[in-house]
């Protein structure tokens, strides 16, 4: 496959508190598809910033983005919304079940969204990525009945479930121990080799950051290495 999946073009990212200053400086990097990419860097070096950016939820920056080699700064919000149910998974330290939704119905809501399965073929595919990340059976609890990390399995099902052409995490280890954080990192990993998912995470954690393809180190809002 040509080209990469995701491009920033110097990106520039100010905030007004209650001064403007600048928080992204000229960040430009190009990402591959079926790359593992981690961003790391002190707190308020940027980094969540910079995933916001790319994630299509902050638009006031300057610079230019590109999805799948799609010019996507300048989009209207609601275009911009359709680029982020379709394109775009989303894996967060907190994993936002809806505890009045069993878990089933949790992994099908962004397809529901999108409209592009009908409902029996998004239950199927829906089961097919729990049973793969090991919380099949658990498909009919709710998620207070669930441990963290299978919320976090749950949560990886839920971003999978449109076929995006990237998954995003902030800090999606952040709130488990090292063995629930070896088992997603192990099922990012797997994506990726046999997938050819695209897998970009910020996160604080040096060792999940050293296994991923390559590192993105960030520092007073620019890239460092």
């Amino acid at each position: 496959m040509a080209g990469f999946v995701l491009e920033a073009v110097s990106i520039n990212k100010y905030f007004v508190d209650p001064v403007k200053f600048r928080v992204l400086t000229d960040v430009s990097f190009q990402i591959g598809y079926g790359d593992f990419v981690s961003v790391v860097g002190k707190s308020g070096c940027g980094k969540s910033t910079l995933l916001y950016i790319l994630s299509t939820m902050d638009t006031d920056y300057e610079g230019e983005l590109y999805l799948d080699g799609t010019p996507i700064h300048r989009r209207t919000a609601n275009e911009l919304a359709q680029i982020r149910n379709e394109k775009i998974g989303f894996v967060f330290q907190f994993h936002y079940l809806i505890e009045e939704f069993n878990v089933l119905k949790n992994v099908m809501l962004p397809g529901m969204k999108l409209g592009k399965h009908g409902p029996e073929e998004l239950e199927q595919r829906a089961m097919a990525h729990l049973h793969r990340l090991g919380v099949g059976d658990q498909a009919l609890k709710t998620p207070n009945q669930l441990s963290g990390g299978q919320k976090q399995r749950v949560a990886i099902a839920r971003a999978l479930i449109n076929d995006p052409l990237v998954i995003m995490g902030d800090e999606p280890t952040g709130n488990l121990d090292k063995h629930n954080t070896d088992l997603v990192y192990d099922i990012f990993q797997e994506l990726c080799q046999d997938k050819k998912q695209t897998i970009l995470v910020v996160t604080h954690d040096p060792d999940f950051a050293k296994r991923s393809d390559w590192i993105i180190q960030m520092e007073d809002g620019k890239i460092v290495s």
